[in-house]
């Protein structure tokens, strides 16, 4: 067994067929369900503006999400190397997607706003450097093809 490689295993299942499967881009739905073994089934669709439907999770939501979380759980990681005690953590991230001409798509950019609450303020030049290094371990981030920025707030601020 190689410890160093780790894998996982989604399922998805298209729940959109409305009777007439794709005979036309309007005729069919793009709900789905994500499932993997032992969770709750995560309901998804397209972004709205594709037809998808507003009270569900969309692709482009959900890397945002991965980056957000995985940069937070490499952020905890790394404050506890460096001795910090970090008491509270929230984010509130964006993306930059563009369409191109011929349909497809790429991100340009997330960009990562998180506020980390300290236990002690006098360590918040500290907790702010520690973005950067937690931006370099954090897996997601280390596997897209554009830029993850972070623009860290103070609680409050």
């Amino acid at each position: 067994m190689n410890l160093a490689l780790h894998e996982y295993h989604v399922e998805i299942s298209w729940t959109g067929n409305r009777g007439q499967g794709t005979a036309g881009y309007r005729s069919y739905g793009r709900d789905h369900i994500i499932r993997a073994a032992g969770l709750p089934d995560l309901p998804g669709t397209a972004d709205p503006s594709f037809h998808g439907d507003r009270d569900r999770w969309n692709p482009e939501q959900l890397l945002l999400a991965a980056l957000s979380q995985c940069h937070m759980l490499s952020y905890l990681h790394v404050a506890v190397r460096h001795g910090l005690l970090v008491t509270g953590y929230t984010d509130a991230a964006n993306g930059t997607l563009r369409l191109n001409r011929d349909g497809s798509g790429e991100f340009l950019e997330a960009i990562l706003a998180p506020r980390v609450e300290l236990a002690d303020e006098s360590a918040r030049a500290l907790a702010d450097s520690l973005h950067t290094q937690a931006n370099a371990t954090c897996f997601i981030a280390r596997s897209v093809n554009f830029p993850v920025h972070h623009l860290p707030l103070a609680p409050g601020a």
